[in-house]
């Protein structure tokens, strides 16, 4: 079966109370819609071709890997299909029809749907599900013998069709030439003035063709976003989902009620996971580490047997073997060395740190390039910037640099070399030297006397 998709992504979000088009708001770390591309993408679908309304020119930037077209003026999901239709010109096999507003939809849901609709050679096959609370749902209305029969809008229905739980999903497989063949004959008698892709059905039935309907197992996978209500929940339900895969894959979470952890993270088998910790991004966790709790990590590369404690890293590498916090800081551009050890209340930005070096405590480094072996002092400093431009320091191999000392760049300290405790360096360091520079002490006699 040759499958394309079309995915209908124009619609306001009124409900959603927001300047972001809908569809762009996140679930599990990422836009909404792109949960619906990757379903499509997971069962063979050779090209996706997007409808977009509000907010285009943001989704176009914010989207990729698929075709737009522009849906100027929204006048129904049948009108924003025939919008597409130029695209579907040469189109001979079967188009898959989804909503941008559906992330929880399954790829194996999708597949079973899909070869249900192939089996049945019917013109099309409508997703339908049961609902606990039918309310706003168009309702499927079968025949007596189970077939499908018709749909009937929420806004359209009587008292006794409102009763009915089997709901459309908006979620349709047809054969792509009969689909724009009788869309072109839907009206828009209704009490929203609208054309409704579902009217498509009675047209192809009454033409003789077979119509079937596919009720999913899990309603859940189905429900659409309208509002921020349901966008959270739909995030908890993605992200519960990512947890029980990890979980079975051989990580332990202590507590997911209170971690969350973006679909696309990859963490490996006996690493444990504390509460309150978030994991974002494209972030990769080795196996072996202990990761909170209170720690946030946003596209980092963590490797083996790390351990992190109240810690907030974004966009960078911490190698093997790292001990941290709490209260650290690690910036985009750094990478953390083997075996390395990082304290309370330190910060590195942009910076390359050797294996086996310390920073203990109360530390800021800052365009720093730190061999291995180094020990740095509490309460130091490197000063990258002098108020137009950013500086590199470098500390080579085995030096030591002492408490409170400012290192003002561009400076290095060269290899074994020692740094007195309260310096502030300006000039390079030769190998194995020590530096002091600081003001002679005085003492002032009987100075408090004086003062009073």
């Amino acid at each position: 079966m040759e499958l394309e998709t079309l995915i209908l992504a124009a619609g306001k979000g009124t409900r959603m109370k927001s300047k972001l088009p809908k569809v762009l708001h996140k679930v599990g770390g990422k836009p909404m819609v792109e949960y619906v591309i990757e379903a499509a993408k997971k069962i063979g679908s050779t090209r996706e071709v997007m409808v977009i309304g509000s907010g285009a020119e943001l989704v176009e930037k914010t989207i990729s890997g698929v075709e737009f077209v522009l849906q100027e003026e929204q006048l129904g999901t049948g009108h924003a299909v025939l919008t597409a239709k130029k695209k579907f010109a040469e189109s001979k096999g079967t188009v898959l029809i989804l909503c941008g507003d559906t992330p929880l939809l399954t790829s194996e849901l999708l597949k079973e749907f899909t070869d249900a609709h192939e089996k049945s050679n019917c013109a099309a096959t409508v997703l339908t599900a049961e609902m606990p609370d039918a309310a706003g749902y168009g309702r499927v209305i079968r025949e007596d013998n189970g077939s499908f029969k018709k749909i009937v809008e929420d806004k359209d229905a009587n008292e006794d069709e409102k009763k009915i739980r089997e709901v459309n999903a908006g979620v349709y497989c047809f054969d792509v030439q009969k689909l724009f063949g009788a869309l072109e004959k839907i009206g828009n008698e209704n009490s929203q003035g609208e054309y409704y892709l579902p009217d498509v059905l009675p047209i192809l039935k009454e033409a003789g063709e077979k119509i079937g309907a596919f009720k999913a197992e899990y309603c859940i996978e189905t429900i659409g976003i309208n509002n921020r209500i349901q966008l959270a929940a739909a995030d908890k339900a993605l992200r519960m989902r990512k947890e029980v895969a990890l979980m079975e894959s051989g990580v332990t979470i202590i507590d997911p009620n209170t971690t969350f952890i973006d679909g696309d993270v990859q963490i490996g088998q006996d690493t444990i996971i504390y509460p309150n910790t978030y994991i974002e991004g494209n972030t990769i966790i080795g196996e072996d580490c202990e990761i909170g709790p209170n720690v946030r990590f946003t596209d980092m590369r963590v490797g083996n047997k790390v351990k992190a404690q109240f810690s907030y890293c974004h966009e960078a590498e911490i190698l093997d073997g790292v001990t941290m916090g709490p209260y650290v800081h690690i910036r985009p551009g750094t990478t953390i060395g083997e075996n390395v050890k990082i304290g309370n209340f330190v910060e590195v930005k942009n910076s390359n740190v050797g294996e086996g070096s310390k920073l203990p405590h109360l530390q800021y480094i800052g365009d720093t390039d730190i061999g291995s072996g180094v020990n740095i002092g509490c309460g130091t400093v490197t000063c990258n910037y002098d108020g137009k431009k950013k500086f590199r320091t470098t500390i080579e191999d085995n030096a030591f640099i002492g408490c409170n000392t400012n290192l003002v760049a561009p400076v290095t300290v060269k290899e074994g070399a020692y740094v007195a405790a309260g310096s502030t360096i300006t000039k390079d360091v030769p190998k194995d030297n020590l530096a002091i520079a600081r003001a002679r002490q005085v003492n002032v006699d009987v100075w408090n006397d004086k003062r009073k």
